[in-house]
């Protein structure tokens, strides 16, 4: 393809310094074995002619990538290059140059998200290399490239995608991994979503915010008829169940299930509050308020229209749904919602994030109106990095549950890819406020 020809005067080998033989490659570091079973394209390496022509293609489109960028890569022969080259800048780190171009080259995101894992780069700043690459993702990939995006790019795998039959399952590879590794660190309230941070606010009080201004939204009150879709484990029904609401609260994890109950039992609410094991499509009755954060990413483009009917269908006329969802731009949503990534692969399988257009648009049609919207990805952003921090600090725990090195990359890579997002606007996070009209 003339897309990647040498410029004139330059040497195929000058053209491609980042690759070396697989013979040779340079590693500085080390890293533990990686389980192949468990981790089969984290421990494998693509190889073949195939593999290294296109690991080319891949160096080319990092190297002018990383140009444009304000970030470090400094590579295993002390070679530097990229947009920022101060000492200070966010910096990739690379320990296996070949490893890492032959993956991003057969795999692309997909594949630099594994090569993470494998330990072929570190950073010195994870988040803000993530954030610059989140920022300046429009001009990644040259125009053409971009163009057979959805020749190039995966498919979302049919047993992973969020219809009635796979939502169990997809649950299960996330939520339900082990209570112990979210009680690692979450904080007290074991609240898996974004806070809302005032000055001066530990993580636990900004997650009571957050809980209190859904309630508040949702009018929630004693007396309440509140139906939560999404337990997680319990917080925000405990919280109502403390007003004097009474609450139905629904969620497919069989562990956040007991951890929710048990909760609610200890803290004397479990005669108004109660979280059982249903898929929302299957709740009847009637409500006051309907509850539901960060559930929504879970559901996916194709069933919005079936999610605000059911909130529609089991909300009085007059009722109110706080919803707190994260959302991406318009155009991205409708871009991306099929393609598979490293998030699908390895964090939340099934999933997709809507946009705010797509959100208001379809619960208008079931005749949910509108009426507040708080933005509060900084919130998000701090959240998240709060939870890597946490999760950082009790790392050396994870082999009691389980959990080996390649997971705590995995985890790692998760929680500050997710905040990178955040911090450029890539992502953002809205509670909604909506009113059901009096004839949905």
């Amino acid at each position: 393809m003339t897309l990647f020809r040498t410029a004139p005067g330059a040497t195929r080998a000058r053209a491609f310094p980042l690759l070396s033989a697989r013979a040779t490659a340079q590693r500085t570091h080390s890293t533990p074995a990686i389980d192949a079973e468990r981790w089969p394209d984290v421990a494998r390496v693509p190889e073949g002619l195939l593999a290294a022509l296109v690991a080319k293609i891949g160096a080319r489109i990092f190297r002018r990538a990383v140009a444009r960028l304000r970030i470090r890569v400094l590579m295993p022969d002390g070679a530097v290059f990229g947009g920022d080259r101060r000492a200070d800048a966010p910096t990739i780190v690379v320990h296996d140059a070949d490893a890492l171009m032959r993956r991003i080259g057969h795999d692309r995101l997909i594949g630099f998200g594994e090569s993470y894992l494998a330990g072929d780069w570190d950073s010195n700043d994870l988040a803000s290399v993530i954030e610059q690459f989140a920022r300046g993702v429009e001009g990644l990939v040259p125009a053409p490239l971009r163009a057979l995006r959805s020749v190039v790019l995966p498919p979302q795998p049919s047993a992973e995608r969020p219809a009635r039959e796979n939502s169990r399952s997809n649950v299960e590879r996330h939520y339900d991994l082990s209570n112990d590794l979210f009680a690692g660190f979450l904080d007290e309230t074991m609240t898996y979503s974004a806070a809302l941070f005032a000055e001066g606010d530990d993580l636990a009080t900004a997650q009571r915010r957050k809980m209190d201004r859904l309630l508040d939204q949702a009018g929630v009150t004693a007396g309440t008829a509140v139906l939560e879709i999404g337990s997680g484990w319990g917080g925000l029904a405990l919280r109502a169940g403390r007003r004097g609401a009474t609450v139905d609260s629904v969620t497919l994890s069989e562990q956040q299930q007991r951890w929710a109950n048990d909760l609610l039992h200890r803290s004397g609410v479990a005669d108004r509050a109660q979280v059982s094991l249903r898929d929302y499509r299957d709740v009847r009755g009637s409500y006051d308020a309907v509850l539901s954060v960060e559930m929504i990413e879970a559901v996916g483009l194709d069933f919005l229209e079936t999610y605000f009917r059911q909130i529609a269908d089991v909300l009085r006329p007059g009722g109110r749904a706080a919803v707190q969802a994260i959302v991406m731009p318009h155009h991205r949503a409708l871009r991306t919602h099929r393609n598979y990534t490293w998030i699908h692969k390895y964090v939340f399988p099934g999933g997709a994030i809507p946009s705010l257009q797509l959100i208001e648009e379809t619960a208008g049609r079931s005749g949910l109106r509108v009426v507040a919207d708080l933005a509060m990805g900084d919130s998000y952003a701090r959240t998240l990095d709060q939870w890597a921090v946490r999760f950082h600090e009790n790392r050396s725990r994870l082999g009691e549950f389980g959990f080996d090195e390649t997971f705590r990359r995995m985890w790692e890579f998760y929680l500050r890819y997710s905040e990178g997002g955040f911090r450029a606007g890539y992502l953002d996070v809205h509670q909604l406020t909506f009113v059901r009209e009096s004839a949905a």
